[in-house]
């Protein structure tokens, strides 16, 4: 357990100084190379339920210690171990016993007196803590105040709903591809492997308990896909139909991609800015026997697509601050600055009016963002349509009518992450 500990430490520490959970965790796999499975499935684990629940972490410590150790890797241990001794099935007296010697491996023998004191306090007065530490926002929701108050000033009743839902596991949600069978088919052969699946949507389905994908039947075949049920909404609502010739412009992994193209046959191109992302599409596209012309190319610079012609139908997945997502990546609540969104918003703009120019009249462009921001979507929209007055907003009929919105607006709940559409055609 000591060297789990220290990794997630490690991992933690990295990602609030600035990197990606997931780039960190990669990293750690490639310079580990003895873990054995259930160890990088610990690792993951904590450095996921970590940043989960790091606002509720810190309200605790703050109450525990004094003034701050003299090295962060230290209070980053300690957020590891109360992580376990609130969330894991692990004995308290072995978590504290493996984290003690766990300052010495991370090089601060001299802390060890400092976490075993710690996390016997925090045993001997976990109630009063946990009480205590929920009296702030930042304590009860474990996200940036400045995060918590622009969701209570956007959406003032439902901010503490979508707070709430981006701190949850999220579930395995898989797309079954019309091409080769049947939601209902592919039910009875999950059933088959014991595997309970729920349909939601109108091709997906949740898998009971999250597991790898060389252990999801069909999947190394192409028979499904995993994708959130709020990202299949996308090609859905671009309302595509054979023959269209059809624009993906911020196309990677390719998940959008390939559900067009398992919608209808289309003369579709897949495009990207990062040439490497590319060919993540195209091991999508391979992997359910589906073809699509690949481009590298910035969806925001107009010289960029001089040549390309138009589109009947244009898919504009545009970079965000992903805050609709982050029960999947819960690094981006500490690593997103509130001064990062209206650059992305400048960036937004910029794709949208160079996107524009490639639409063919009479055809439709959906906007679609994976944020909770306000700014990003029904107000970008909004300048949008005062820009372009050939732009005019459709309605929106979600395929699920259970599905709870505002204006296109979709909050994360139990069945999907958070996401934003706009349907616009050219008129």
């Amino acid at each position: 357990m000591e060297r789990v500990q220290c990794l997630a430490t490690g991992t933690v520490s990295r990602v609030l100084s600035g990197r990606s959970l997931d780039a960190e965790l990669a990293a750690t796999w490639r310079d580990e190379p003895t873990l054995i499975p259930q160890e990088r499935g610990a690792v993951q684990d904590l450095s996921y339920g970590v940043l989960r629940h790091l606002g509720f972490l810190e309200a605790i410590l703050g109450q525990l210690l004094h003034r701050p150790p003299t090295d962060v890797l230290v209070r980053h241990l300690l957020q590891v171990a109360i992580y376990q001794l609130l969330y894991s099935k692990a004995r308290p007296y072995t978590i504290v016993d493996h984290a003690v010697p766990a300052c010495a491996q991370l090089g601060f023998p001299q802390a060890q007196g400092l976490v075993n004191a710690v996390l016997r306090n925090f045993l001997r007065r976990r109630a009063e803590l946990e009480t205590v530490a929920v009296t702030t926002d930042a304590g009860r929701y474990s996200y940036p105040p400045w995060w918590i108050t622009k969701l209570a000033t956007q959406f003032p009743q439902d901010y503490r709903e979508i707070l709430e839902a981006g701190n949850v596991r999220p579930p395995l949600t898989l797309r079954v591809n019309r091409r080769r069978m049947l939601r209902d088919d592919y039910l009875e052969v999950l059933a088959t492997a014991g595997i309970v699946g729920t349909p939601v949507g109108r091709q997906g389905v949740i898998i009971d308990k999250p597991r790898p994908v060389a252990q999801i039947p069909g999947f190394s075949g192409g028979m499904v896909s995993v994708q959130d049920a709020g990202a299949q909404f996308a090609a859905e609502l671009l309302d595509v139909a054979d023959g269209m010739r059809v624009l993906d412009a911020c196309a990677a992994p390719g998940g959008k991609t390939a559900h067009l193209l398992e919608l209808a046959d289309l003369e579709l191109t897949a495009a990207d800015i990062d040439a490497e992302r590319l060919l993540r599409v195209a091991d999508n596209l391979t992997r359910l026997s589906l073809q699509a012309r690949l481009l590298q190319a910035d969806a925001g610079l107009p010289e960029q697509w001089r040549d390309a012609g138009t589109f009947d139908r244009i898919l504009a997945d545009v970079p965000c601050t992903a805050s609709g997502v982050v029960r999947r990546h819960p690094d981006i609540k500490w690593l997103r600055q509130r001064s990062d969104i209206a650059a992305l918003v400048v960036r937004q703009s910029h794709i949208l009016d160079t996107l524009w120019q490639l639409l063919g009249s009479g055809g439709k462009l959906l906007y679609a963002t994976c944020s909770v921001f306000d700014e990003e979507n029904d107000r970008q929209v909004e300048q949008f349509i005062a820009r372009h007055p050939d732009a005019r907003r459709l309605s929106l009929p979600l395929p699920d009518s259970g599905i709870k919105h505002i204006e296109g607006q979709l909050f994360p709940d139990a069945a999907h992450d958070g996401f934003f559409y706009a349907l616009l055609e050219k008129v």
